[in-house]
């Protein structure tokens, strides 16, 4: 049974992130795995293959050959390669020739000087940014080349450098395996050629599903050959409780695959010792709308069937007798000959390596539609943050508009750098629509039936975002009302939280004051205030939530909401006094995932939204991430690549896990010498300094330094914590040490 998963579409849907991947494009069949870089951060997924090729490789300089051929080795084999593209839906190679004095393509009815060769070792006469039967370069095409005479930058046989270079992206000729390059015979002839990796977008194979509607539907293929071995996979969908999958006769040999209950999986077959079946019991129903997944193999010396992560069954073929698989009717997948067919949803069936285009047999076949729908109840789970699961036709997608994060899972925060003086504000209702209007509409939980928007009030908020500063006192955030009412968050002269509360009823604004927590340390720190009438819940960073509660004589209603902002209050009317004075100059540092209610203010001014309208920003807002972002780890360059140091000596990882960087592994080693040295410094200084004072009878306390130490436990808790690890820069990390 497969170890890996079959894509990088298939990684993503268990919720990983980019990294590098084994993937296994054809299930058990002669392949075998690949190691590929799959980037999750689109909303369809890249697949990349890499090779030993630099880039800008030199070719030429007077050399007597006629022709200089360069080979790229690739990590992984042609049919690997070809598996990948053949199921894409669209895949692109860069390529580059930079040349002084040597000619590419020259004319479109001459011999090409240059070529490339793709799969099958086919030569092609085009190169990037142009097409197959076209002999012509990127300037050609786009009518911009240094000599209107040529199709092509390096045609014009300048003495000095150009480059003529684009994509490939006819992907049934990729991937590159060879450039050949032939105009090198002059003096002063000289070229650099350049190959990027393959990259391929999407997967046609994982998502290719069909819905059988009636239990009499089916969809019927050629006859499956699979004598000697056979490997059938699939995920399934269904809310009924039996149905048969596939099958497939002979005279007396069969093949078939169903469910025969809730909780059972069967595979049967017989090769001319009479029927065997295998079958898989679940201890949770099977028929519970969301996606499982089966894999049955069966060859000469034995037969498997897997469900989900349920133990494998597996039972060994007799030593004597038959053992090749004789079919002659068609392979029908649903109902077949008057047996009550499935149910639901099957989707990605591979059978033998090669999967079966069900969307298309589907397409003509009446009681079978093609595509399916309902993926958000299997996979809903990995929108994060609060985004919202959209169905698709084929798959799913995080919509994260009402949150304060990007991305295709909603987990990339959004955030921007403040400079000294500058501000944003947000206004709650547009220009020309009324309070009421607006209140109902974007403060206003649609959860909330009990909050009707004439009150035009608030009874509960909830406030997040994270911000880090080394300057204080500050103004984080501030919400302004058409009454007295506000809210605020502060950072005073000591550098401590102060969340400021003034909602009427009470001579004094109510404060709930953090002391003895450094928070302009530089680090990112972490808000989450939530108000339900007089309680309110307030936690920061990773320390347990405290609860306060508004004095008795104090309001609850948060009256007429009127805007919101972020590094300096610019307000009419009188203001609160320490805020006044908190306001020069203004807060500089980084604010991100800012989000009161359902209103995402840097969002709305950093990514054009129908909200956009509501931001005022006075100075240069510079997106950042420098809040605390999930570590992200770039694609590899080739040259720290691991493929291209040792990849003969590369071992299989289990289960398909991400593939760390064995260079890591080594600085972790060495770090933690380190640390270990220091720290028996520390020790046995402390240990002297300590024995030098005893003497002297003198004795200190460590009260004063409670300010000190909780910083460096901050410190302490952010560096253990993945989320801050990309945050920290370099000046910071040696005073982390």
């Amino acid at each position: 049974s497969a170890i890996y998963e079959l894509s990088c579409e298939a990684y993503k849907h268990l919720g990983k992130t980019s990294n590098y991947y084994w993937i296994d494009p054809d299930g058990s069949g002669a392949l075998g795995p690949l190691k590929v870089y799959c980037n999750m951060t689109e909303d369809k997924v890249w697949t990349t293959v890499y090779h030993d090729l630099q880039m800008q490789t030199s070719v030429g300089g007077n050399s007597p050959e006629k022709l200089s051929a360069l080979q790229l080795n690739y990590s992984a084999t042609m049919d690997q390669i070809s598996a990948i593209t053949s199921s894409a839906e669209y895949c692109e190679q860069f390529i580059s020739y930079s040349c002084k004095m040597s000619r590419l393509l020259n004319t479109p009815e001459g011999n090409p000087y240059t070529w490339w060769v793709g799969k099958a070792n086919e030569k092609h006469y085009y190169w990037g940014g142009s097409g197959p039967g076209i002999q012509k370069c990127a300037c050609g095409i786009e009518r911009n080349c240094t000599d209107p005479k040529y199709y092509c930058n390096c045609d014009a046989d300048y003495k000095q450098w150009r480059k003529d270079s684009g994509m490939l992206s006819y992907k049934e000729h990729l991937p590159v395996s060879q450039v050949v390059v032939g105009d090198l015979d002059r003096p002063g002839s000289e070229a650099k050629v350049s190959v990027g990796p393959v990259r391929c977008q999407g997967d046609r194979n994982y998502w290719n599903a069909a819905s059988f509607v009636t239990s009499s539907s089916y969809l019927h293929f050629s006859t499956f050959q699979g004598e000697t071995s056979a490997d059938i996979s699939f995920y399934f969908k269904t809310s009924a409780s039996d149905g048969v999958f596939l099958e497939n006769l002979g005279n007396t040999d069969f093949i078939k695959l169903e469910l025969k209950s809730a909780t059972e999986v069967s595979f049967s077959f017989d090769v001319g010792n009479g029927p065997v079946e295998i079958v898989v019991r679940s201890p949770n129903p099977l028929n519970d709308d969301q996606w499982h997944r089966v894999n049955a193999e069966r060859n000469v010396k034995q037969a498997s069937l897997q469900v989900d992560q349920l133990p494998l069954e597996v039972r060994k073929a007799p030593t004597e007798g038959h053992t090749r698989l004789e079919l002659y009717s068609q392979l029908y997948v649903g109902a077949a000959g008057g047996q009550r067919g499935f149910l639901g949803c099957i989707r990605s069936l591979r059978m033998n390596g090669v999967t079966l285009d069900l969307e298309e047999r589907a397409k003509v076949t009446p009681g079978v539609k093609p595509g399916c729908s309902g993926h958000c109840t299997s996979y809903g789970m990995y929108c994060a943050n609060g985004g919202k699961c959209v169905e698709k036709y084929n798959g799913y997608s995080c919509d994260c508009s009402r949150t304060a994060y990007d991305g295709p899972f909603c987990i990339k925060d959004v955030g921007a750098f403040f400079e000294e003086g500058m501000w944003l504000r947000y206004n709650f209702h547009s220009p020309g629509t009324s309070v009421k209007d607006l209140v109902s509409r974007t403060l206003l939980t649609s959860a909330d039936p009990e909050i009707t928007a004439p009150d035009l009030s608030l009874n509960k908020e909830e406030l997040s975002f994270s911000f880090s500063t080394t300057k204080s006192p500050c103004v984080l955030l501030y919400i302004s009302s058409y009454t007295p009412d506000f809210m605020a968050v502060l950072v005073n002269p000591n550098g401590n939280l102060q969340i400021r509360y003034n909602l009427g009823g009470t001579k004094e604004p109510y404060n709930i004051d953090i002391d003895h927590r450094n928070m302009a340390n530089g680090q990112p720190h972490t808000v989450n205030v939530t108000r339900n009438g007089r309680d309110i819940v307030l936690q920061l960073d990773h320390y347990p939530p405290t609860s306060y509660s508004l004095p008795a004589t104090s309001d609850i209603q948060f009256n007429s909401p009127k805007a919101l902002f972020l590094g300096k209050v610019i307000e009419i009317g009188k203001i609160d006094q320490d805020i006044y004075k908190y306001n020069t100059p203004g807060f500089t540092g980084c604010l991100s995932r800012v989000q009161f209610n359902q209103i995402a203010p840097l969002k709305a001014a950093l990514r054009p939204t129908n909200a956009s309208s509501h931001v005022h920003i006075q100075g240069e807002l510079v997106e950042s991430n420098c809040g605390a972002s999930p570590l992200t780890i770039p694609p590899m360059s080739a040259a720290t690549d691991p493929w291209h140091l040792d990849s003969a000596s590369a071992d299989f990882p289990y289960n398909g896990q991400a593939i760390g960087d064995g260079v890591n592994r080594n600085s972790a080693i060495i770090g933690g010498v380190i640390a270990v040295v220091i720290f028996t410094i520390l020790c046995t200084l402390v240990f002297l300094i300590r024995y030098m004072f005893r003497h002297k009878g003198t004795y200190h306390t460590n009260e004063a330094k409670g300010a000190e130490s909780a910083e460096s436990a901050d410190a302490a808790i952010m560096n253990n914590d993945p989320n801050f690890t990309e945050t920290i820069d370099e000046s910071k990390k040696e005073w982390l040490i």
